[in-house]
């Protein structure tokens, strides 16, 4: 049997929560279809180490600021889970957990969405499945002859899991030097492995000005400005404790991208190897769009065209959460709120 609703937004996280907030003070009649069997997205399977690069009150969601941790500047992520879960119940959010969502598919002037639990039949699709499913790993030669363990970002949990072991962190942004940085603290045999010379933030620096920083670029390429490079002008990674504590010890000392993985390790191109047990790739992600691929709107490189948060090509689809091609620090907490306001408003205009 099919179910029907004006609006389904596919992923229960802070993407998809803000969406649903937004559509709620509009009226408008929505799904929320996450595939997790709890709330919290993504963040139910960060490392344990992991906290915002802001306060609580800067890393809120529409309608709730979020309460300080008690003894803590920055949340760590058993704060932002409870917040998310608490955000779901408090306004009283749609959310069906555990229903996988297989296709979306065009249905004359609806859209019908496939389900592991039967489809849904709706006005407008929001897709806010962001990046953490669908890690991405570098075509690397010898990544299939490598005897030791290989895991992604996703896989990594706390440096006691790596206790006697020699470890390569490959990866200069954020979840690299935190990872290395955790790893070395704790006295793990570390090699560090970065596309170029570690970048740091201002020590000052944390997501509040980030924010701005990339709301002000935002708003300058709107209005035909010169571009000022946003936050990849400042630096790759923001300078939260623990990395500043590994930065200062000179315990995260980064050699260059090697030439090819060996049964037993790395090896450069000058012929110098790294012994390793474990090598774990910190190396980004992919927008997570697999369920939409029946409309037939990505381009060349992947990402599918979008005016704001709305597809170009589908009026009926926006996405949300992916970075700044779907609003400027939409994959934040505190930087979804308003492309999902946008995406919102632009769906209640929608005909019925």
């Amino acid at each position: 049997m099919t179910q029907r609703a004006d609006v389904v937004v596919v992923g229960g996280g802070q993407s998809g929560l803000a969406a649903g907030y937004h559509l709620r003070r509009l009226g408008i009649d929505f799904a929320v279809l996450d595939g997790g069997s709890l709330p919290g997205g993504a963040w139910q399977h960060t490392w344990d180490s992991l906290r915002l690069f802001s306060p609580a009150a800067y890393s809120s969601l529409p309608g709730r600021l979020m309460p300080a941790q008690p003894g803590e500047t920055y949340p760590d992520a058993g704060h932002v889970l409870e917040y998310l879960a608490d955000y779901e119940k408090r306004y009283e959010l749609p959310v069906r957990h555990g229903v996988q969502v297989r296709a979306v598919h065009r249905d004359g002037a609806f859209l019908r969405v496939e389900t592991d639990a039967g489809a849904w039949r709706c006005r407008a699709v929001v897709s806010a499945t962001g990046t953490w499913s669908r890690p991405f790993l570098p075509a690397v030669p010898g990544r299939g002859v490598f005897a030791g363990r290989q895991m992604h970002t996703t896989d990594y949990r706390r440096p006691a899991d790596f206790a006697g072991q020699r470890v390569i962190v490959v990866g200069g942004g954020n979840s690299g030097a935190q990872i290395a940085a955790d790893l070395a603290l704790d006295g793990v045999r570390l090699t560090w492995v970065t596309r170029r010379p570690p970048r740091y933030l201002a020590d000052d620096i944390d997501g509040r000005v980030l924010f701005d920083v990339a709301t002000a670029r935002r708003r300058a390429l709107d209005e035909g400005r010169t571009d000022s490079g946003g936050v990849a002008s400042l630096g790759d990674i923001v300078a939260v404790p623990p990395v500043r504590a590994g930065r200062d010890a000179g315990l995260l000392a980064a050699r260059p991208p090697f030439t090819r993985l060996t049964p037993t390790g790395a090896e450069w191109t000058d012929g110098t190897t790294a012994e390793a047990d474990t090598v774990i790739w910190c190396t980004g992600f992919r927008a997570a769009l697999s369920h939409l691929a029946p409309l037939g709107l990505r381009g060349p490189r992947g990402r599918i065209a979008t005016e704001g948060t709305r597809a170009v090509d589908e009026p009926r689809l926006h996405l949300l959460g992916y970075g700044d091609w779907t609003g400027p620090a939409s994959a934040t907490l505190i930087g979804v709120g308003r492309p999902a306001r946008d995406a919102a408003r632009e769906i209640a205009r929608l005909p019925h």
